[in-house]
Formats: C-alpha cells, sequence, structure tokens
C-alpha cells in the first residue's frame, strides 16, 4: 500500500484520490508503482524516494521534458508531476503498457532515435546537472567533445572508482594519454541531443507498436557514444541498427570506437556495483591509455 504521505500528496496534486496501486519491478533505486487515480482509476506511474533525492526526480522531469519537445515520433512519458513530503520525493508520469517487440517497432525506434540525435545544440553538456542512475552526472557545457568527454565524464567517474579502492590509482597519471586518444579518435560532430542511458532496459514497446522511452539521464553528447550504449548489454535487434543507419550513417570506423565510448558507462557501473565491472574498464583504460 501507498504511505500515507503520498496518498495526501497525490490527492492534493491531481484532486484524485488513489484507489489502487500495483508495484512495478525493475527499477533498482527507486520505488515504482501503477496506480489508479479516481473514479475512474487512470493510470499512473508513480516513482518516489528519500525527501533528500528531490534533486534527482527534478532532473528527470527537465530531461523528459527536453526530450518530449524534440524527440519527434518516439514516445517519451508526460511529467504528470513532481513533488516532496516531509519524508519523500516523488514524480509522477502517464502510464504506458509494455506490449510485444517486433521488427518494425525497432525499426521506428531506429530512425527516431536517429532523427532525435540530428537535434543540436551549440555546446556539449547541458544547462544543468542530473543523474545518471543515482550518480550525480555533470553536464558543464563545453565547445569541444574531447573536452567534455574527458572533464565531465570519464574523469569524474574515474575518480570516484580510486576513491572507492575500485581501481588502481596509476590510471589517474594516464589520463592525459586517453585524453589524446579521444582527440585523435572521434570524427567531428555537431552536439547531439541524447537520452543518455539507453540500454535495453530503458525503453518499450507499447501495446501500439510505439517505442517509448523511460529513465534518461539527458545531455547533448556525440551521439556515437549513444550508439555504442545500446551495444554493452548484449545489443538492440538488427533491425533498429538497420533502420538508424539508413537515416543517419555513423561516421567511418565508428565500431573501433565503441568500446572507447563505453568507458563512461563501464566506469558508472563501477560505481554503482563494484568490482565486478572493474576488470571491462580497466581492458579499456589498457587499450587506450597504458
Amino acid at each position: 500500500m501507498l504511505p500515507a504521505d503520498l496518498i495526501k500528496a497525490l490527492q492534493a496534486h491531481t484532486g484524485l484520490k488513489p484507489q489502487g496501486e500495483r508495484m512495478l519491478g525493475g527499477g533498482s533505486i527507486n520505488q515504482v508503482a501503477l496506480i489508479l487515480l479516481g473514479s475512474e482509476k487512470q493510470r499512473a506511474v508513480l516513482k518516489w524516494n528519500s525527501a533528500a533525492l528531490a534533486p534527482m526526480f527534478e532532473a528527470e522531469s527537465r530531461g523528459l521534458q527536453l526530450l518530449r519537445a524534440n524527440a519527434g515520433s518516439l514516445i517519451i512519458p508526460e511529467v504528470l508531476g513532481t513533488g516532496l513530503t516531509d519524508a519523500r520525493s516523488w514524480l509522477l508520469l502517464s502510464w504506458h503498457e509494455a506490449g510485444r517487440s517486433t521488427n518494425a517497432a525497432m525499426e521506428r525506434l531506429g530512425a527516431g532515435l536517429a532523427a532525435m540525435h540530428r537535434c543540436t545544440a551549440p555546446t556539449f553538456g547541458l544547462d544543468h546537472d542530473n543523474y545518471i542512475g543515482r550518480l550525480p552526472q555533470r553536464n558543464q557545457p563545453a565547445a569541444a567533445w574531447p573536452e567534455f568527454f574527458m572533464g565531465q565524464r570519464i574523469l569524474p567517474q574515474l575518480e570516484q572508482a580510486v576513491s572507492s579502492g575500485l581501481l588502481a590509482r596509476s590510471w589517474l597519471s594516464k589520463t592525459d594519454t586517453l585524453a589524446k586518444q579521444v582527440e585523435a579518435l572521434f570524427p567531428d560532430e555537431p552536439p547531439a541531443l541524447l537520452h543518455g542511458d539507453l540500454w535495453g532496459g530503458n525503453y518499450l514497446i507499447s501495446t501500439r507498436g510505439e517505442p517509448v522511452l523511460i529513465d534518461p539521464a539527458v545531455h547533448y553528447g556525440h551521439r556515437e557514444t549513444e550508439l555504442a550504449f545500446t551495444r554493452l548489454f548484449g545489443g538492440f535487434s538488427a533491425a533498429f541498427y538497420r533502420a538508424y543507419y539508413a537515416h543517419y550513417p555513423p561516421a567511418p570506423g565508428y565500431e573501433s570506437r565503441t568500446d572507447l565510448c563505453n568507458l563512461y558507462p563501464l566506469l558508472v557501473h563501477v560505481n554503482l556495483f563494484g568490482s565486478s565491472y572493474a576488470a571491462q574498464a580497466q581492458a579499456i583504460l589498457k587499450r587506450y591509455a597504458a
């Protein structure tokens, strides 16, 4: 059952009394439930956590709204509200029923993501910091991709992993070598609007066959990092990549840069989940920074 303070907050915000809920799996950070509001039992998704994590929901709300304004054919949940009680912070989102994935749906996801990646900004980063998982994600704008990738992505996570004893301190002395590789290997491309945390658990195909993106870590970055992330945990379907490449082909040699792109999410996983991801991260560091 929902905590009493959340029931009171939702009723005050929506004017509708929660009539029931079903806890949803898959959330390792927040409590997540499908809730039924009012006599007509309107469905919505409620996420909640401690009051101290209110900035995380505020950042997610801002990211979802930015995606909704630029995602074209992709479906982005509507933010129905955010709030704070004495004990808890919460985020209320529109509900999208998961259906069956098909080749046609994955082609729509690939084409839609390619179109979203053509939404650009003057600089890499964002006008506010946010989160990836429960970890803070810096987004200080930078004109050049190597500066942003190293300063706002790799170094903060590497320093945290070293500080926690999960990676050897010696890697910090090799970041200049890594930075030179980043500068030499990545092609120049405009900053692209990215979901930022796009693995298989952060999208669904609705019962209408529409791709829905959830749980973003939005920023303007190099689009190859998003493509690489989709391959990190088993990859998306061939139909997805075929459609993406048809609408926005990556630069030659993209696949040779996939591991370098994925150094960031692997360092994030080291810091979130511990040493089980350290070997993968170290293998990439040895390849590009040793």
